[in-house]
């Protein structure tokens, strides 16, 4: 046990989070005036202890004595009551009540999930408390089953919403600089995320992520990293599941939306999910049931939601910039409107600068009739596709049907173009005379074509062709069919049939040839047939012995009596 204070003992932990440590411990002393409960000795309560870097930090201490009164007087039968602080030295601690009973988020994880009346019925008691909380001006923003207790009152479960010091003090500049927001990211406000203005709203994102949790048995939105949560906060609806029905899921989509100026006042959501729980369940009378499918028209929303302190939607905070005059530093006025800066010419528009003139060492401006010099390539690349000529190619020059095959001893790549020789019919008279025109058919356009059909294989193709017998050699393996049968028994059709007929012949021999049909008609036993057939075995080999005594005996005394 070690004290902490001077009435307070530290037992035993219970549980630690991110902000501190839950300790069982028990009452000295009863506490003075400053406490909300002044208790009893000997009374055991649950104390939470911060951790110590916040402890050191003077904003959250100061915070922490200031908002003193404002945590001791939030009472609610669904709120864990604050009972006292402990500030003493670096200790920083919150006195409450101990609830003897697990968290939400163990009993789901345990129990399974609840039923949709259920579900909507805790909920609702939740929303109570929010109600409270908000009425005085206190936002929880870590709404999640872990921070919900379950205490049982006359066999039921009773919701017990937790951790409201912990969330006034989150505002604190001390711990938002330690957490880049308050919340976690399972369960925290798309305007949270973002760092736009709260408000008690954001309680209200908690309470519809809490509700799918509760039917549903895992949060809506999840990923492996806290990015990749809060991104899907930002950007993604919840859907449907099958097993939610649709008043309760109306409530849900009011509560998850991501306007906050949507989302229900807590009164108002305690009042929706009781009527959805009315008109629900399997004793629901037709008025009940009508009631939760308009469940819609009793979400409003709140016209004056409680804001964060320190959010930018506090009073003052939001307040435009002002212009000061110069030389008047003293006449400065903080409730003034924002100055406007007098209108220069830095707001003109944009004017055309004149064009620039050619420079008399530099190259010649092309004129505006004259073709741009990309122009004049996009002309050439279209020139050159159009010399494309579509004309006959041997099949066995065609490397997609016919896999080229090594040569030994071949020209050059472009042996064809020697080949124009015998295709053109020469003349030897007007030989010198036809190149000119020859020269002159094709336009001057056409600086890149190619030769007109040298390239390709003639129309009618020389006696070059190679026989198509050597790509047919693979097909040759086509014969082991003519074999009648490989191995019986692996799979073949005619191996199944020889093993059959071999069975059919090896059982008729075994029926014929051995003593088996006697076994069965005699009603032997398998030790029996076995034990007969040794002993006729014995039997048949003393018979052989005994043959084979007497025959030489019978010829000894043949020999004597010739004598």
């Amino acid at each position: 046990m070690r004290p902490i204070g001077s009435k307070y003992l530290l037992e035993e932990p219970l549980g630690r989070g991110a902000t501190g440590t839950v300790w069982r411990a028990r009452q000295r002393e009863t506490a003075g005036a400053e406490a909300a409960v002044p208790g009893q000795p000997g009374e055991t309560v649950a104390i939470k202890v911060l951790k110590e870097e916040l402890a050191n930090d003077a904003d959250i201490v100061m915070r922490f004595l200031r908002e003193r009164s404002v945590l001791l007087r939030l009472t609610h039968p669904n709120i864990v009551r604050t009972r006292d602080l402990v500030v003493e030295g670096d200790v920083l601690a919150l006195v409450m009540d101990l609830v003897e009973g697990p968290d939400l988020h163990r009993y789901i994880r345990e129990s399974g999930p609840l039923t949709p009346v259920a579900a909507g019925l805790l909920t609702a008691q939740i929303a109570d408390a929010l109600a409270a909380s908000h009425a005085d001006g206190v936002v929880h923003r870590d709404l999640k089953p872990a921070n919900v207790l379950l205490a049982e009152r006359d066999g039921q479960m009773h919701p017990m919403l937790t951790d409201f010091g912990i969330a006034r003090l989150a505002d604190s500049p001390g711990l938002t600089r330690t957490h880049e927001f308050v919340g976690t990211p399972a369960y925290v406000a798309p305007e949270s995320a973002e760092g736009r203005p709260q408000t008690s709203a954001v309680d209200i994102y908690g309470a519809g992520i809490l509700l799918y949790e509760l039917v549903t048995g895992r949060p809506p939105f999840a990923g492996g990293t806290a990015l990749e949560v809060l991104h899907r906060h930002l950007s993604e609806d919840p859907r449907r599941p099958s097993t939610v029905p649709a008043p309760l899921w109306t409530v849900i989509e009011r509560c998850l939306s991501k306007d906050p100026a949507r989302r229900p006042s807590a009164v108002n959501l305690a009042r929706g999910l009781r009527v959805v729980a009315d008109g629900i369940g399997v004793h629901s009378t037709p008025a009940q049931i009508e009631a939760a499918e308009g469940v819609g028209a009793l979400l409003a929303p709140d016209p004056a939601p409680a804001p964060v302190p320190g959010s930018p939607a506090a009073p003052g905070s939001a307040d435009a910039t002002q212009v000061l005059p110069a030389g008047s530093a003293s006449s400065y006025d903080p409730g003034a409107a924002t100055s406007v800066l007098p209108v220069n010419g830095a707001g003109d528009a944009t004017s055309v600068m004149p064009p620039v003139p050619p420079r008399p060492d530099g190259p010649p401006q092309p004129q505006p009739e004259d073709p741009h010099p990309w122009q004049n390539q996009l002309q050439g690349v279209r020139d050159r596709n159009e010399q494309t000529q579509i004309q006959y190619l041997d099949p066995n020059e065609d490397p997609l049907r016919r896999r080229p095959q090594r040569r030994p001893a071949q020209p050059p790549p472009y042996q064809p173009q020697q080949q124009p020789q015998p295709y053109q019919q020469p003349q030897p008279q007007p030989y010198q005379q036809q190149p000119a025109p020859r020269r002159q058919q094709p336009p001057q356009r056409r600086p890149y074509a190619p030769p007109p059909q040298q390239q390709y294989a003639p129309p009618q193709p020389p006696p070059q062709q190679p026989a198509p017998r050597p790509p047919r050699e693979p097909r040759q393996p086509r014969q082991r069919s003519a074999n009648p049968m490989r191995i019986p028994g692996l799979g073949c059709l005619k191996g199944c049939l020889f093993m059959i007929v071999m069975f059919v012949v090896v059982g008729w021999m075994v029926w014929e040839l051995t003593p088996l049909q006697g076994w069965i008609a005699e009603g032997k036993s398998y030790w029996e047939a076995i034990g007969d057939g040794i002993d006729s075995f014995t039997s048949w080999i003393d018979e052989i012995t005994s043959t084979a005594d007497s025959i030489g005996g019978s010829g000894g005394a043949t020999g004597g009596t010739g004598q």
